[in-house]
């Protein structure tokens, strides 16, 4: 694997979309599995993909390694949950190799934490430096029902083992209305604590659930108001690849990141193209429209990625389409653990 992968070739100019948008950012979902079933991501019995159509990790370290060549400076490794992939060390020391190289500037992981503590120093020790973990509740029995049945000490343990490793950590929250509101306010205090960043996020409209998304989307304006209440938001520079924009807290060193992608919507800079486990390229996280690098590459080789990362950056759309009224349909027929977060 290491000989295939090792190094990638100089990037050039970098890849531009048809809308003229720098692409130097690849999120990579190296599983749609995942050992929680958190009830705005996933239906309660998911159908999970066989493995025989999933890509090979040595074909995701190549794919990644052709990006790179292209200009791509930034990876983040997601699912599902990767740290349930039974060999999802040798993805990441592969990857690894393109930041000590220079070649990359930066990996990165998004995870739930479930499996953190057992896997932190390894993702310090292959180059990873900072990592998301998703976290909606400190409260146990919150938490359990968000995640149907998750625990949350699992998590606590891994993000106390992450800390421990070295690894920056950013908490990210969902904000769900009627659900955890009430649990936002803990989990600043709790970042700060600890020395974490957090991000909110609004729920978005991938895949059926079995509740509507009307009842569960909480606008970030409204859910911040508890903060807003104790701590001034002053709007800061500081970006790290995606679409959040961050804010420090007036008597806190915890920064606040918001994610709004229906509130107040971000396409206008997105840089960021997904590849699924399945080895399909979607250039907006809110359409189906996709480019089936997997095929290319078993049938073409290295040529056949080439040709269809142009197609890709020709046909990505302007932004997305995302509606949680309550008689409209989801954006997409997948969930968001297909395609990774």
């Amino acid at each position: 694997m290491a000989n295939a992968i090792e190094t990638a070739s100089t990037a050039s100019d970098g890849m531009r979309d048809q809308h003229g948008r720098r692409i130097d950012y690849l999120r990579i979902s190296v599983t749609d599995r995942c050992d929680l079933r958190c009830r705005y991501c996933m239906s309660e019995k998911m159908q999970f993909l066989p493995r025989r159509e999933i890509l090979t990790l040595e074909e995701i370290a190549i794919i990644a390694s052709r990006f790179i060549a292209r200009g791509v400076r930034r990876i983040r490794l997601s699912g599902g949950e990767p740290l349930v992939r039974r060999d999802f060390a040798d993805l990441a020391r592969a990857l690894g190799r393109h930041v000590k190289s220079g070649a990359l500037d930066e990996l990165t992981l998004s995870t739930n934490g479930t499996q953190l503590a057992k896997h932190a120093q390894g993702l310090f020790d292959v180059g990873m430096r900072r990592i998301n973990v998703s976290l909606d509740a400190l409260d146990p029995d919150i938490f359990a029902h968000i995640t149907r049945g998750g625990d949350v000490a699992q998590v606590l343990a891994g993000l106390e083992a992450a800390r421990t490793a070295g690894l920056k950590v950013k908490i990210n929250t969902v904000a769900l209305r009627g659900v955890n509101q009430d649990q936002i306010l803990p989990l600043l205090h709790f970042c700060e604590s600890r020395g974490f960043d957090l991000t909110l996020i609004e729920t978005m409209p991938l895949g059926e659930i079995e509740q509507a998304r009307a009842d569960q989307y909480l606008p970030l304006s409204e859910a911040i108001e508890p903060i807003r209440a104790e701590h001034e938001l002053v709007p800061l520079d500081y970006r790290t690849g995606g679409p959040a924009r961050y804010f420090a807290l007036t008597g806190l060193k915890t920064r606040l990141g918001l994610i709004t992608p229906l509130s107040e919507n971000f396409c206008a800079g997105c840089n960021r193209m997904r590849l699924t486990c399945q080895g399909r390229i979607y250039m907006c996280l809110g359409h189906e429209a996709h480019v089936d690098l997997k095929a290319a590459f078993r049938e073409k080789g290295v040529a056949g990625i080439d040709t269809l990362l142009d197609r890709a950056l020709a046909t990505k759309p302007i932004a997305h389409s995302f509606s949680v009224a309550r008689d409209a349909a989801p954006s997409t027929h997948r969930h968001m653990n297909v395609t990774g977060g």
